[in-house]
């Protein structure tokens, strides 16, 4: 950094700001006419991905229509089993496809070649990084292990991850292997994207919330604690936010064990027990991005409670997941302006 401040960085670091940094969870996507029409020029959503020209210029779309305090990489966390040759390809009106993995896939697991796979990608972060406004965060990200892991043994995403779960409970060994490895190379993964010029990275774990106590503790805590560990080893002043989609209760144990600096909130995360874990540190989140669909009223209102009971605190305004295709940009718009317009 050159002396320019960076108000996500300095939330990550504990400091409060008010009125707090804002950035939206897929804020580059489907709701946004120009990046529908990029997404059109690309062929394959892999295709877009991994060609930096276009990957760079969805990532800066959002950042031009309503300068975020962070733009995030435009990728996949799935590019990791795609790296791994697991077949991933991404099918109209049905979502993400690869081959299933069974117990001897896992086994035949190996991490060369990976990040030369992943070349483009780390690529796109560094153009993003020289192309941003100064004052810009540019967050790296990828997939959680157990969030992963799901996709690669079904196949396919599932409304409650029964497959995964039920692989996990008959191949134990093979199961924490699978974990171990993704948690490997997700870790190198996120060391290669700060490298080339992220100034911190987003563990997303989009289906802890299907976890029982015990599991969440094996399958989404563990995992994701050694990947921040070696994280840190490698890069002791990396900044990581970690986000455990519907972890609920189990975020208290999961920031205390993780380390994470900041803990990401979905939008059934009661404000009570957000404020309880702000005390611990920075949170991000949390607002029902269908309040960005219904606009109005109910969107204000959203704003307003969020800020009232975490904006005295460490807090990165975001919303509880990923913004839907059906939001109106021009809600977006009203978002940004009302919390940022918000009292200090």
């Amino acid at each position: 950094m050159t002396g320019v401040t960076r108000k996500i960085v300095e939330v990550l670091e504990g400091k409060t700001i008010a009125p707090p940094p804002i950035w939206l969870m897929r804020q580059a996507g489907r709701y946004l006419p120009e990046y529908r029409e990029t997404r059109a020029r690309a062929g394959t959503f892999l295709d877009l991905c991994y060609t930096p020209d276009l990957a760079v210029e969805v990532t800066l779309q959002p950042i031009r229509r309503y300068g975020f305090d962070a733009a995030i990489l435009f990728s996949d966390i799935l590019v990791i089993p795609d790296a791994l040759k697991r077949n991933v390809r991404f099918v109209q009106g049905e979502g993400p496809r690869m081959d299933p993995i069974d117990v001897p896939g896992i086994e035949r697991l190996r991490s060369q070649g990976v990040l030369d796979h992943l070349a483009p990608v780390i690529e796109t972060v560094g153009r993003l990084r020289r192309v941003l406004p100064e004052e810009t965060t540019l967050l790296g990200f990828c997939g959680a292990p157990w969030t992963v892991a799901t996709y690669m043994i079904a196949g396919h995403g599932t409304p409650d991850q029964a497959p995964a779960r039920l692989f996990a409970y008959r191949n134990p060994e093979a199961f924490e292997r699978l974990l171990s490895v993704l948690a490997e190379i997700s870790a190198e993964y996120l060391i290669a994207q700060i490298d080339a010029g992220a100034d911190a990275v987003q563990i997303f774990d989009s289906w802890a919330g299907v976890l029982g106590e015990r599991e969440f503790e094996a399958y989404a805590t563990k995992p994701v604690a050694r990947m921040i560990e070696l994280v840190r080893s490698a890069r002791p002043k990396a900044k990581i936010i970690a986000f455990a989609k519907g972890a609920g209760p189990n975020l208290k144990s999961y920031r205390q064990k993780t380390k994470a600096d900041a803990i990401g909130l979905d939008w059934s995360v009661p404000l009570s027990f957000a404020a309880e874990l702000q005390k611990d540190g920075p949170v991000q989140g949390n607002l029902d991005p269908m309040r960005v669909v219904a606009g109005g009223k109910s969107l204000e209102e959203g704003i307003d409670a969020i800020l009232d009971r975490l904006g005295n605190g460490p807090l990165i305004f975001n919303l509880g997941h990923g913004i839907t295709p059906e939001a109106d940009p021009d809600h977006v718009t009203a978002l940004v302006e009302r919390v940022r317009g918000a009292k200090a």
